[in-house]
């Protein structure tokens, strides 16, 4: 069993990150952070499957397991990302069990699932099927993205699907479906949030969230909640972070000010 897959079913924690600029350079620096895997973004990013391959090739050879986050719950997405190389996926919106039966249908072969046969880098480009297709009904892994207040609602049911490893908050689209995007204080937010916590402390399956503005004092705070897969930050916020760190002063001397 691989380290992801592992910790998902002993419900230990696993702390990874997010990949949302197309730039093999970028994954690499992003190896260096002491992540126990990385996730390629292909939802809200313009990432696309030539990118992608090659962000997979760049991290399995960094030696850390990949997940792509596909675009939707689409079996043809889903079969691209594990024919590159991925070890698993991250399908958004997954309100139902019936939503997460489909996803995992379209991860697995058959006669597990209904996921279609052909030949590309995971396979060992057509020397090792056999051998990857064992793999492949060991391994994969399956997180569900539950980000919408049906799916909270759902969230039992959904995780008594076999074959769904975990599931994670996605805060803004769960904020938005309860018409306050963005407002992770609102009421009606800290109640979805309670009955996810309640859910995750009686579930033999780890929940997880994304941390989207890294800060490790919410990292505590996440872990002591009870969250086990956890996606900490994401490239894009890492820089912007660290080109504002000195922006003020970079600022006022190109305005001719000294101290």
């Amino acid at each position: 069993m691989t380290r992801l897959k592992e910790k998902l079913a002993k419900r230990q924690l696993t702390v990874g990150s997010w990949l949302s600029i197309a730039s093999t350079e970028t994954a690499e620096i992003m190896l260096g952070g002491g992540f126990d895997w990385l996730a390629i973004d292909m939802e809200h990013t313009a990432i696309g499957t030539e990118a992608m391959a090659k962000l997979i090739q760049t991290v399995a050879l960094g030696g850390l397991p990949v997940l792509v986050r596909v675009g939707v719950n689409d079996a043809l997405l889903i079969k691209r990302a594990m024919d590159a190389g991925a070890v698993g996926v991250i399908v958004p919106m997954i309100n139902s069990a019936d939503d997460a039966r489909r996803a995992v249908e379209a991860l697995y072969y058959p006669p597990r699932g209904k996921r279609g046969v052909g030949l590309a880098r995971a396979q060992g480009y057509g020397r090792n099927f056999e051998a990857y297709r064992a793999w492949a009904d060991r391994e994969s892994v399956f997180i569900a993205q539950v980000e919408h207040h049906e799916g909270v609602r759902n969230l039992d049911a959904i995780l008594a699907v076999d074959g769904v490893d975990g599931f994670m908050i996605g805060p803004y689209d769960l904020s938005g479906s309860l018409a306050r995007p963005g407002d992770f204080d609102s009421p009606a937010m800290a109640d979805a949030l309670a009955q996810v916590r309640a859910v995750m402390a009686r579930s033999a399956k780890p929940g997880g969230v994304h941390i989207v503005q890294p800060d490790a004092a919410t990292l505590r705070t996440r872990v002591a909640e009870g969250y086990r897969f956890i996606v900490y930050g994401v490239d894009q916020i890492f820089l912007t972070m660290a080109v504002d760190r000195d922006r003020t002063e970079v600022v006022a001397l190109n305005n001719g000010k000294t101290a």
